[in-house]
């Protein structure tokens, strides 16, 4: 019961924060779909459709080097085997850098899967995925990422659920030097989203539709090399720079990990028989 409270507290604070959101036509482009993704209700609302002949995605017109984002989603509802919303931050080239969420459909009445990566110059593998403790369908929820020098921390609803420290010391590729760009997508993955591919995408229930609002980036953006954040980098504004987890968060981190969470790449000493990866060995 305190802990509901306390979730409450933290829910509505969030909604108060991004209240002041960015407008869709201001911060990002549409980038493919053919008409299937909308910017409506004067770019308060952006919507992303897929069907059979395609998918439809958007990407942010700013590139941010740290920052500390959030979006509300509603996914998709019904029968959403086989497909996948994707919102994650991402450089480019050879050796890039990614903070992923990915929400896997699934059979009506069964939940969805939250997937969670973090990639270093190029190399990933690093998953944790989570049941939610709610409908994701049924309403906007807020999804953000804070991502300082230290530490990448995904939250929903402003319960931490997954913390990624900067273990660079350690040999840890971790996320500092690239901008990346924040980009969302709808999409057809039925070779692999729900249960391994063994459920399919049911195409007599298209078009399949996830809807975003309130977008807010307090965050460096990147222009020409020059990070906005350069010369007030210790002003309160961006006190998220130096942010950790504090004790009431870290007790509700511990409460989903060992709640909702159903993979932990930390733990797969399966998937990894030379032993596991070092950021593993640190609680």
């Amino acid at each position: 019961m305190a802990f509901s409270r306390v979730a409450l507290l933290v829910c509505t604070v969030s909604y108060f924060v991004i209240a002041y959101a960015g407008n869709f036509y201001k911060d990002f482009d549409i980038t493919w779909g053919d008409g299937r993704a909308k910017i409506l209700n004067n770019g308060e609302l952006l919507t992303l459709s897929l069907d059979k002949a395609s998918g439809s995605g958007f990407q942010s017109k700013n590139e941010y080097l740290f920052g500390k984002i959030d979006m509300q989603l509603k996914l998709v509802p019904g029968n959403s085997a086989g497909t996948v919303t994707a919102y994650y931050l991402s450089s480019k080239g050879a050796t890039w850098d990614e903070i992923d969420f990915e929400f896997l459909g699934n059979l009506s009445g069964d939940p969805y899967i939250l997937h969670t990566n973090v990639f270093g110059q190029g190399k990933g593998n690093r998953e944790q995925q989570f049941y939610l403790w709610f409908d994701p369908t049924a309403d906007f929820h807020t999804y953000s990422i804070l991502w300082n020098p230290q530490r990448i921390v995904f939250s929903v609803d402003g319960t931490p659920i997954r913390e990624f420290k900067n273990l660079e010391s350690k040999g840890v590729p971790f996320p500092k030097n690239q901008a990346m760009r924040i980009y969302s997508s709808l999409w057809n993955a039925d070779d692999w989203a729900t249960r391994g591919g063994l459920v399919k995408t049911d195409w007599t229930q298209a078009p399949f539709t996830a809807s975003y609002r309130n977008f807010n980036a307090n965050a460096c953006t990147m222009s020409s090399g020059t990070s906005s954040c350069a010369s007030n980098s210790a002003s309160s504004g961006n006190a998220w720079l130096s942010e950790e987890l504090d004790s009431t968060s870290q007790e509700r981190l511990k409460w989903v990990q060992k709640n909702y969470m159903i993979y932990n790449y930390c733990t797969d000493t399966k998937r990894f028989p030379q032993g596991l990866p070092p950021e593993c060995s640190t609680a």
